[in-house]
């Protein structure tokens, strides 16, 4: 994994998760996915800019027919979610009847899903489930069922893999985590 520590806008960070590490996390996810959704063509709703990486690579591996949306949603300001969603590029494909995953790179207060899902179940879709790279249990503020979670990790605060710290770091293969 790469060097020992990076600093991103003067703040240190320490390698957390290796590439291979993430890898083979998303191999059993998409696995898991390819057989509960098997024969149902779901629609995977992934939410950018932070869930690119992860999805890119969860949705090469499934091995069931699906198809693939993007929304962008923000709620981050630096290293703390600012409680507010704004939806900046919404869903515009007719979810009724379909199955929706939502791909999410982090749940922590599970602000953005808490605001996101009515939105998405308003649209009458025959089932929403998220699927997320990284789940921190100890910062959740919402009731959000979490079926496919790749990882659990602490609360603190990760950069790499399509997560970044105020635009930077998102590029990274592995993940860091603040010192």
């Amino acid at each position: 994994m790469g060097s020992p520590h990076i600093t991103i806008h003067q703040k240190a960070f320490r390698p957390y998760l290796s590439a291979a590490a993430l890898d083979e996390a998303v191999t059993a996810l998409a696995a898991r996915l390819s057989a509960d959704y098997a024969g149902r063509e779901p629609l995977f709703v992934v939410v950018l800019t932070g869930a690119f990486m992860f999805a890119s690579d969860l949705l090469k591996r499934m091995t069931e027919p699906c198809e693939i949306v993007f929304i962008r949603v923000a709620s981050y300001e630096g290293t703390a979610s600012s409680g507010v969603v704004q939806e900046i590029l919404g869903l515009r494909e007719d979810v009724q009847g379909r199955h929706l995953v939502v791909v999410e790179d982090i749940v922590d207060t599970g602000t953005t899903m808490h605001q996101l899902l009515p939105t998405l179940l308003a649209k009458g879709p025959a089932s929403v489930e998220i699927a997320t790279l990284f789940s921190k249990p100890a910062s959740l503020r919402h009731d959000i069922a979490l079926r496919y979670v790749a990882l659990e990790i602490p609360n603190d605060f990760v950069v790499g893999y399509g997560l970044d710290y105020d635009g930077l770091g998102r590029n990274l293969p592995d993940v860091y985590v603040a010192v």
